[in-house]
């Protein structure tokens, strides 16, 4: 092994860390270590291809419900491969591939790409790889921006599963799958699978998006548990299995039998990859690297971004901290303290199965509890116009606000539009307007659907202001 090579930065993950490159670091030798596929679990396995069969799980359920309009559409099936062809082949791997061949190009002559595992030896040291070869390098400044990986549970060892690193690239659509889990990529997944044709079935220990709101949380899951076969409240105490079958035998003793099994039990933060204390970087028990407000490790000239620190597993908060971040490293390489904290207020997320969710704030229980005068409205989408254009039965918007003031404390949607409907509530957060002159200050689109959210504000117990 030759001697290690110095550099200003070393940024570990290709994901969000690699868009803090601007302008303002041409002056400085970058290295970039990325083992995988170049930009990350949101490009390559995460949103943006869930997304994209999403669309056509959407599409193919429309077709199974159009009789509630008056029109007699079918499903007469689904050409797999070429769904796998339109996400991976004709997007997603030309987008990842184009990714590193622009880092390797002439177009970055400050950035040295190494494809290798990187773990600490020792502070700001590196083992990794380039080309084959074990090497070793060192920075001035690093930055771990290396995600995270699918949780797997004890059971399924010597089981033939997939996660959802590898469910979107399967050769045929299976006929029945066992989905283990009870999360956003559990739920996102039982929908697509469900809609293109596959019996599924889930295991969770729990109710299914347990975190949300219980007034979304609850009318959820009696709409799942009316659309697949949901083992709630059970885990899997052995598993056996094939190419051909995978049986779970679960805490009851009944037994699940599918031909496919995907495991969605969440990710661990890839700290312990790294090896990060060999770096002098802490991690916290669940495995995260412990950093401050500013992004920074415990270990001097070390910072961290996205799954691997953050608390927030979603590609907006990541994209987020790497803008602090940039600023911070930017700082720090001119001598002086940071400047740019996290940006973790107000936090949105939103599932895409169906119906689509989307919150951001408090729930109706954790405001009660910090001790707001809380009022709530469940406004349902079947009460306005445009919910009466789409027959719609399950969609609801439940605002949380404070009486007192006007403040909005929390926004739950589920139903059609849900991701889209909500951004408008989340600036109503981030700019601390008041409930109680919003709506009678703009005009509301009749007879659009965001008229679901006027009338849940009108319906708040608040003092409003007059015309």
């Amino acid at each position: 092994m030759t001697a290690a090579e110095h550099y200003d930065l070393i940024i570990v993950g290709t994901g969000s860390g690699n868009t803090i490159l601007t302008p303002e670091f041409d002056d400085k030798r970058v290295a970039i270590v990325e083992h995988g596929a170049f930009g990350g679990t949101c490009l390559n396995v995460g949103c943006i291809p869930t997304k994209m069969y999403v669309l056509a799980a959407d599409t193919a359920l429309e077709a199974r419900d159009s009789q509630r309009l008056g029109v007699d559409l079918q499903y007469k099936g689904v050409d797999w491969p070429s769904i796998v062809d339109r996400v991976f082949t004709n997007r997603i791997d030309v987008i990842a591939s184009g990714g590193e061949e622009y880092r390797r190009s002439e177009a970055c002559p400050n950035v040295d790409v190494f494809d290798g595992t990187a773990s600490f030896v020792g502070p700001k040291r590196l083992r990794t790889a380039r080309g084959g070869e074990q090497v070793e390098i060192t920075a001035d400044q690093i930055l771990l921006a290396a995600g995270s990986r699918p949780r797997i549970p004890e059971w399924a060892e010597g089981v033939p599963y997939h996660t959802n690193e590898d469910i979107m690239r399967l050769e045929t659509l299976p006929e029945s799958l066992t989905i283990v889990g009870g999360g956003f990529i559990a739920m996102e997944f039982a929908h697509v699978f469900e809609a293109l044709g596959t019996q599924v079935t889930v295991v969770s220990r729990s109710p299914f998006l347990r975190t949300l709101d219980a007034t979304i949380r609850d009318q959820f899951n009696e709409i799942a548990q009316a659309r697949f076969d949901t083992r709630l409240g059970r885990t899997v105490v052995e598993a056996s299995g094939d190419g051909s079958q995978v049986e779970l035998t679960l805490d009851d003793g009944s037994v699940v039998t599918s031909q496919t099994l995907l495991i969605a039990t969440g990710r661990i933060p890839n700290g312990d990859v790294l090896d990060a204390p060999a770096g002098g970087v802490e991690l916290d028990a669940s495995g995260r690297v412990v950093v401050d407000e500013y992004g920074r490790t415990s270990a001097e000239g070390v910072w961290a971004l996205g799954d691997i620190s953050s608390p927030y597993q979603l590609k907006h908060v990541a994209n987020a901290e790497a803008r602090a971040v940039t600023r911070n490293l930017l700082d720090a390489f001119a001598g002086n303290e940071p400047t740019r904290t996290m940006p973790h207020d107000h936090v949105p997320w939103a599932v895409f199965t169906h119906p689509q969710i989307a919150t951001v704030g408090l729930t109706e229980e954790q405001a009660i509890a910090a001790g707001f005068d809380v009022t709530v409205k469940v406004q349902n989408y079947g009460d306005v116009a445009y919910g009466w254009a789409l027959e719609d039965r399950t969609g609801v918007c439940k605002l949380v606000a404070d009486r007192a003031t006007g403040r909005l404390l929390g926004a739950h949607y589920m139903g059609p539009q849900a991701s889209t409907l909500i951004q408008q509530m989340i600036t109503v957060m981030a700019f601390d307007l008041d409930l109680r002159e919003i709506p009678r200050k703009q005009y509301w689109i009749h007879p659009a659907l965001p008229e679901v959210t006027e009338n849940a504000i009108l319906g708040l117990d608040l003092e409003f202001v007059e015309d």
